[in-house]
């Protein structure tokens, strides 16, 4: 059995607001106040053969994410780029998943903190591909969440922040309890939405549809494969899409920077059979990250 390390003891570095700390030493206060309040947000990229695929594009919504949560990353987008392959390269790292996070930090405790500081840390960890492109194709399976993505009304739904992500903890861990590998949420509407952690496309008739993210993120990774997908002549259609679709569809997969394209074969009661469209995609996101 492969020994588990937890990520707070690991051997090597975590550039952490300007320099490279040794890994264990990477600790924010108890009392931080994104810890208790949430005023944090963080990126996923990963790098393949050591350099982070569209690195400049994650950096920017970094800075981006903050600004919607009311607070300026005391660094610009050439300084985040640098300091990202600065601890890709000091740990060796080749194919590896890296994890940039800011927040506020421990200045002041309560709901308003305009004097805190602004923290920046970045972590890389060796991460290889998930699944071999046979064993992808064959698909996963994903329940339907009882948690619903919310109304940009009432949640800042452009930024990546981490309050975000609770109710997706809540749905992944209850999909992985009942056997299944995701869950597929809907939107306050009722509308598709995505995964916990994914973009979501469908295939019918040659045409890919997904749902237009006016409520979540419009992932790096999704982009990156509507782009591969109208190269390839493959019409994409942005549209709101109702759950009495899904059993129409005849493909379905996810995309993001973990799942990278991740074929569906299940959702809830509705089977699909990745098919041509998933094959081509995966194999072109996959080329596409390593060029």
């Amino acid at each position: 059995m492969a020994e588990f390390r937890t990520f707070d003891d690991r051997d090597g570095f975590i550039w952490w607001n300007g320099e490279l700390k040794p890994w264990r030493e990477a600790k924010p206060h108890v009392l931080s106040h994104g810890l208790h309040y949430a005023s944090t947000v963080f990126e996923g990229e990963r790098a393949y053969g050591g350099k982070v695929f569209k690195l400049t594009e994650h950096s920017q919504r970094l800075i981006e994410s903050g600004r919607i949560l009311g607070f300026e990353i005391p660094y610009t987008l050439d300084q985040i780029d640098a300091a990202t392959n600065m601890v890709v390269e000091a740990n060796g790292l080749h194919d590896a998943y890296v994890r940039p996070i800011a927040w506020r930090g421990s200045e002041m405790m309560g709901v308003a903190a305009q004097q805190t500081r602004i923290n920046l840390a970045i972590a890389s960890w060796d991460w290889p591909s998930y699944f071999s492109t046979e064993a992808r194709m064959r698909g996963i399976r994903l329940q339907i969440a009882d948690w619903r993505r919310p109304s940009p009304q009432t949640s800042p739904t452009r930024a990546k922040a981490t309050g975000g992500y609770m109710i997706c903890t809540m749905s992944k861990h209850r999909a992985e309890n009942e056997g299944y590998d995701d869950a597929l949420m809907y939107d306050w509407r009722g509308q598709v939405a995505e995964a916990t952690g994914a973009n979501i496309f469908f295939a019918k008739d040659g045409k890919l549809h997904t749902p237009v993210p006016d409520c979540f993120l419009n992932g790096i990774t999704r982009q990156t494969v509507i782009g591969l997908a109208r190269e390839r002549q493959i019409q994409v259609v942005e549209r709101a899409i109702m759950p009495e679709e899904l059993a129409g569809f005849d493909e379905a997969f996810l995309t993001g920077t973990a799942a990278e394209v991740t074929p569906i074969a299940e959702i809830g009661p509705h089977r699909f059979q990745p098919g041509r469209i998933c094959q081509t995609l995966v194999e072109d996101y996959a080329r596409a990250t390593r060029a």
